[in-house]
Order: C-alpha cells, then structure tokens, then sequence
C-alpha cells in the first residue's frame, strides 16, 4: 500500500487535480517544487516515455515512489498535433499563445472535422524504477472560441462528446470524472489501491 507518493510535476493545475483525487485514500503527495527536483527533459515520442522519464527521475532522486504524467490534445486535423508536443506547442507554455494559434490553425476547418482527443499516462516508479503505465482518453472537439474560466491548458477549446461546454466550464470534479487524467487515474486507483 502506499501511503506516500511524489508527484514528478510543477503543473499547478496537474498538482491540484492530483491531489483531489488520492485525498481519499490518504496519501501524502509531495512535488517536484516542495523536494526541489530538477526538471526532467522530455526526450520522448509518445506519452509514456515521457511519463516514464519523469517518474524513474524522481524515484531516484527521493527514494520514494513517484508517479508522473505526460498528457496532451490531439487534433485530428492537424495529423494528432499538438499531441506528445501539447506543452511545448504553447511559446513559453503560454497557451492563451497556444490556444490562439491552434485556432488560427483550425479557421478554415468546418467545426464536423474538428475533432479532437486528449490523451493521459501516468506512470508509476518503484524506487527500483520498475514502472507501471495506465492510460486515459476523451474524445471530443475544438470550440470554434474559448469559453470558461476554469482548468488549464487547452481546457478552454475542448468540448468532451456528449457535451455543450468545455472542459474549463466544468466543475473540478466534473471534469475529473470524465477527463483523460481522470481515466487514466481511475485505473491507477483500482489497480494501485482497490486490488
């Protein structure tokens, strides 16, 4: 069982879902900012990789088990972009930046081909860095304009199918129980700690 855990981000966002989310079964979630663990470069191709880089990072640097994740949009239109590079697609992580150039990307495309995904692996690393991967994803669209306040990222242009608002629309919890981190760590829980 564990009962604590560090979270390889600096996210603010990510930090505060993480948390909301193992608050029932009391563990202590430290992050990279309050150990002061060096960032980690993302050198790899896929979700995974990335998310592997950081978590085996962190559990060598703390000796305690870490868990981090990559996510990012995809977007059909764009051929899965920005999907590995979501984070970096955004000029210095800015992404009211980022949110207006996808949107200059997309402007000519007819709102029935703007679909879109966000993709989520969390990968967990045993102090021995053994890792293990669990993966979430929502389907949707982009908005032809930003709405809503809450969230981060691209959460302003992504409506989940199903829906009418975007995910910065929702409620904390509302989102939580549908998004891809959300899938991602309903795995993680029932495989980590209802087994």
């Amino acid at each position: 069982m564990i009962n604590k855990l560090v979270f390889a981000s600096r996210n603010n966002g990510k930090i505060k879902e993480i948390k909301q989310m193992l608050e029932p079964y009391g563990v202590e979630v430290l992050t990279a900012v309050d150990l002061n663990l060096e960032d980690v470069e993302e050198t790899g191709t896929t979700f995974a990789e990335n998310a592997a880089l950081k978590a085996v990072a962190a559990a060598k640097a703390t000796g305690i088990t870490a868990l981090a994740d990559d996510s990012g949009l995809c977007v059909d239109a764009l051929g899965g972009r920005p999907g590995v590079y979501s984070a970096r697609y955004a000029p210095n992580r800015d992404f009211d930046k980022g949110m207006e150039m996808l949107l200059g990307e997309l402007k000519d495309v007819p709102a029935e081909k703007r679909s879109a995904h966000f993709m989520c692996v969390l990968a967990l690393a045993e102090p021995n860095c053994e890792c293990r991967f669990f993966e979430g994803r929502v389907n949707g669209h982009i908005a032809e304009k930003r709405s809503g306040k809450t969230g981060f990222g691209f959460d302003p242009l992504f409506v989940p199918d199903g829906y009418k608002t975007t995910f910065a629309e929702m409620s904390a919890e509302e989102k939580a129980s549908m998004s891809h981190r959300g899938n991602a760590f309903k795995r993680f829980i029932s495989e980590v700690f209802e087994k």
